[in-house]
């Protein structure tokens, strides 16, 4: 029976590669003869026109060489002992520039788990059943039946119905008073954040973060070579009495600090911005979730205050629709605008178009503002869960940070040292169940007065109230195994 087209093609490759090998070990030198088409097909029992495919393949790459009326050989130009593919000998360190060897550092992200745990409070998870798949499937179907007849890349600042409509929800929702050119749409926060860095930092500039921080913040600027200097955080937000003398850049979260959960006050904010002032640097504000606050209206952002022409405002729709979407925004101050226009064209052209218009349409319909207020209670219930549930298994055995705005919160663990929050993790992933400690986002190379006592991030967002119940439930059976194991295990 004969091979089907597949089938010839994995053949002529097997013979390909074994070819490739024998060249490689030198029992094939530059200049050998190889066996005929004919003679090697009777040998592999395979038709001769694979083997000749086979040649022809190789022939193509370089790696053999013939002549009308002559035999084929291995090419005469090939060094000796040419590698093929999967047969190098182990390389040494690898050559990286100095950004390459800055991230290096910080070890390759692990790899995500096949196993989620049943139960787990990781923070930036939503839940699938909130997103408003059939708002968003008909915005995306009326963008894709109106695309223009031809397609081509867009202005690599995004679509401008998608900044027409976001300077207008900006200015409703966040008090923010921007022309529509000042708005550069970015895939995530995160490239945002990126392209802060390298446009406004050198290496050896001195950056201004919070302490604890975002973790992927504080990378991203220790990549751009930038002398970090972290501030502690009380509960008005950065210590701005802290700022150093001299730095170009300060990252700071004002409306919900990362991870504790402070809102900055209005004295700090002003001290903050007449710093960058004197100083001609500019602040990044990261408004992650600043459509979540439960007890009053969303607090105003830092770039609405007079005199904020420093401030870069970064947002994102990663918490209010899904982080799959990776659509962030950068308001930029107008004399940064041709600068940042530039960085993003050469990063990756421009975000995707058709999810931009879809949400531009969303936004100018109403439905996404809707869709904000829907999440907005959800979460109010979620989180209201999950305060009752700590109150009710742990009581005053925990302290909790940062309730009032966002999607997690930090429960301060009052009989646990904070060295053994790695082991709390490991042990509550034997059960199921996801908890996230706090201290890797403090900087280790920081002198910040912080609790001895461990602390937990908890995300609710992707949770249903009896999720959150049994949850906690499973945490407080962590917890007494601990202490029930001996003295080792409390403070």
């Amino acid at each position: 029976m004969g091979q089907s087209g597949g089938g010839k093609d994995r053949v002529r490759q097997r013979i390909g590669e074994a070819i490739k090998a024998q060249i490689a070990a030198g029992t094939y030198r530059p200049g050998a003869r190889l066996p005929s088409t004919r003679a090697l097909a009777m040998e592999l029992g395979v038709s001769r026109t694979t083997v000749t495919a086979a040649y022809e393949q190789l022939l193509a790459e370089g790696y053999l060489e013939t002549r009308p009326g002559a035999h084929t050989r291995v090419a005469r130009g090939l060094r000796p002992h040419a590698q093929a593919p999967g047969l190098s000998p182990p390389a040494g360190p690898a050559r990286l520039s100095a950004f390459g060897q800055r991230i290096a550092g910080f070890g390759a992200p692990g790899p995500f788990p096949g196993r989620q745990p049943a139960i787990d409070f990781r923070y930036g998870d939503l839940a699938a059943a909130d997103f408003p798949t059939l708002a968003w499937r008909r915005a995306l179907n009326a963008a894709l039946l109106h695309r223009p007849d031809r397609l081509r890349y867009g202005d690599p600042c995004g679509t401008p119905a998608l900044r027409v409509a976001l300077q207008g929800y900006l200015w409703r929702a966040r008090g923010l008073r921007c022309e529509p050119d000042q708005i550069i749409v970015v895939n995530g926060s995160q490239q945002g954040l990126d392209l802060c860095a390298r446009l406004l930092l050198d290496p050896g500039d001195r950056a201004v973060i919070e302490d604890p921080c975002y973790l992927l913040a504080r990378q991203t600027l220790a990549a751009a070579g930038a002398r970090l200097l972290p501030i502690m955080v009380d509960r008005e937000g950065m210590r701005t009495d802290r700022l150093p003398a001299a730095a170009r850049l300060a990252y700071v979260t004002p409306s919900h600090q990362f991870p504790l959960g402070s809102v900055m006050s209005v004295a700090r904010r002003q001290e903050l911005l007449a710093w960058a002032a004197r100083m001609d640097a500019h602040v990044i504000e990261d408004d992650y979730d600043g459509e979540f606050r439960f007890d009053i209206r969303p607090v105003e952002a830092l770039q609405a205050l007079s005199g904020a022409s420093r401030v870069i405002y970064l947002g994102t729709f990663s918490k209010t629709l899904s982080p799959l979407l990776r659509l962030g925004y950068l308001v930029v101050p107008a004399a940064l605008r041709p600068a940042f226009a530039t960085a993003k064209r050469l990063a990756d052209r421009q975000a995707p178009g058709l999810e931009q218009d879809a949400l531009a349409a969303l936004i100018a319909s109403g439905a996404y503002e809707r869709h904000v207020r829907r999440m907005r209670r959800r979460n109010a219930e979620r989180r209201a869960a999950l305060l009752a549930a700590l109150a009710a298994e742990l009581g005053d055995r925990v302290a909790v940070e940062g309730a009032d705005a966002g999607l997690h919160l930090v429960a301060w663990l009052a009989d646990l040292p904070r060295r053994q929050e790695v082991e709390l993790a490991l042990r509550a992933s034997a059960q199921g169940l996801g908890v996230h400690p706090v201290t890797p986002l403090y900087d280790p190379s920081a002198a910040t007065e912080r609790p001895d006592r461990a602390g937990l991030i908890l995300g609710y967002a992707s949770l249903d109230e009896r999720e959150i119940r049994g949850g906690v439930r499973r945490l407080a059976a962590v917890l007494e195994e601990m202490r029930a194991a001996g003295p080792a295990h409390r403070i």
